[in-house]
């Protein structure tokens, strides 16, 4: 095995991981999550000697991740039925971690209710922390779409969720 090989064998290795994170957050299924990461991967490999720097892969799987993401929302839609329930009887206590995995799958649930679109957005803007420029220029849309689709999706998680706290606050520089 050369140096170029062995260089993305222990990228697959160590990023893979942190990848389907992502993966898992945008798609929110983990066997969607498992196919986007392998196509990011085999078109990483692809792109492996016209990389510059092999510190740029892991960024440049991210991108290849959100272009395949966008483009599976161009495909035509299948509508998925979920039950109406989604708020918790109570704010679950901080303490308990029953309490905790309960508020998790609540989330989840209400986060399979945002489109892809909208739920690529949530990702990039809060999970990973990106700002709305950088958002949009991953998945290659407007800014414009960036601040319209996260407020729509912060609102339809907020119908969804009243009690989360996390979601009745403003990020900085709005919505």
């Amino acid at each position: 095995m050369d140096a170029r090989e062995a260089d993305y064998a222990h990228f697959v290795r160590s990023r893979t991981h942190a990848l389907l994170r992502s993966a898992y957050l945008l798609t929110g299924d983990q066997h969607l999550a498992e196919d986007l990461v392998q196509e990011a991967l085999a078109r990483t490999h692809r792109a492996w000697s016209r990389l510059e720097r092999p510190e740029n892969a892991e960024a440049y799987a991210r991108k290849v991740m959100y272009h395949a993401q966008v483009s599976l929302w161009r495909r035509p839609k299948v509508a998925e039925v979920l039950p109406a329930d989604f708020e918790p009887d109570r704010r679950p206590g901080a303490d308990d971690p029953a309490d905790a995995a309960v508020e998790r799958l609540v989330l989840r649930r209400a986060l399979l209710t945002l489109s892809a679109r909208q739920r690529a957005v949530i990702v990039l803007r809060f999970f990973e922390d990106h700002t709305e420029v950088e958002a949009a220029q991953m998945l290659g849309v407007s800014v414009s779409t960036v601040k319209t689709q996260t407020g729509r999706a912060l609102d339809r998680l907020r119908t969804l969720l009243p009690d989360l706290r996390v979601l009745t606050e403003v990020p900085e520089g709005g919505r």
